[in-house]
């Protein structure tokens, strides 16, 4: 059966629970900070969405920006940068000064990943938040204000929609796994080689995807198009606590916060699926 991802509005205030100091008092405080970050820049999101009344740039070839993205950044710049002065900071809307590279701690933020639904009126866009400690993330917290789904994470916490713990899924092979695409890709006929093996399902934000599989409402993602450290370090985040696999294209580990901020692409999923759709790319 087709899984169908979102769902229901849920709570999206609940508590960060006691299990989340387990890491540590700090952790908790961050995951505090980041939780209320999210949800701040989710309402702006939610506001322009609903009027309409943003406006549309271009960073280049496929890739716009609005007035909403930039309102969303300086909102969580402002919270997280004020709560930890000392941490660094990566964001794809903010320029990037490379004083992060000296720094143990690093805010990974996408403000506002999917832009190109947003502008189309698709509820398929997340604020993404991550803070990575030492190259490898820690914390994510990914936020759709339209479907109200809070996603997070801390390690030692595991991962939660809402106050409710998830897993990924324990789907093991390639026949009848739903696999979230991206809308571009499939567009494009990237997936038309993969369709006879999966279930592919199209799906728009990088981040979104990641946090849907880690919720166990879809059972992997990948891409070979090249991504950002913002558009997948919640997600990594998430991924690690929920059980997952998360590797990239080629089947190294990630590490955040280096001084090229682009990988080569992703494979996301459960331990076994993810063995599966990595056979399946080298093949291919």
């Amino acid at each position: 059966m087709k899984k169908t991802p979102g769902g229901d509005a849920r709570r999206d205030g609940a508590a960060v629970p006691a299990s989340a100091t387990r890491a540590g008092g700090e952790l908790a405080r961050e995951l505090e900070q980041a939780r209320a970050a999210a949800l701040e820049a989710g309402e702006i999101l939610r506001r322009h969405f609903r009027d309409r009344g943003f406006e549309v740039g271009s960073k280049g070839r496929d890739n716009p920006v609005t007035s909403a993205d930039l309102e969303a950044d300086a909102a969580l710049r402002e919270r997280l940068c004020r709560a930890f002065p000392d941490y660094g900071w990566l964001s794809e809307e903010t320029a990037d000064d490379g004083a992060r590279l000296s720094r143990r701690r690093v805010w990974i933020v996408d403000p506002l990943d999917g832009t190109k639904e947003f502008i189309k009126g698709i509820p398929e866009f997340v604020v993404a938040i991550a803070l990575a400690e030492d190259g490898q993330p820690i914390l994510g917290v990914t936020y759709n204000p339209i479907k109200r789904e809070l996603f997070w994470a801390a390690r030692g916490a595991g991962c939660h929609l809402d106050g409710a713990p998830v897993h990924v899924t324990a789907a093991a092979g390639l026949t009848g796994a739903v696999v979230l695409a991206s809308r571009s890709e499939t567009a494009r006929g990237e997936w038309r080689a993969y369709q006879d093996q999966i279930i592919a399902n199209p799906i728009g934000s990088v981040a979104y995807k990641l946090a849907l599989v880690a919720a166990g409402k879809a059972d992997g993602t990948f891409t070979a198009t090249p991504k950002s450290e913002w558009d997948i370090a919640s997600g990594a985040a998430l991924l690690a606590e929920a059980g997952g696999v998360m590797t990239d294209i080629h089947g190294h580990s990630i590490r955040f916060n280096r001084k090229q901020v682009k990988l080569d692409g992703f494979v996301a999923a459960g331990p076994a699926l993810h063995a599966a759709l990595s056979r399946m790319l080298i093949k291919k």
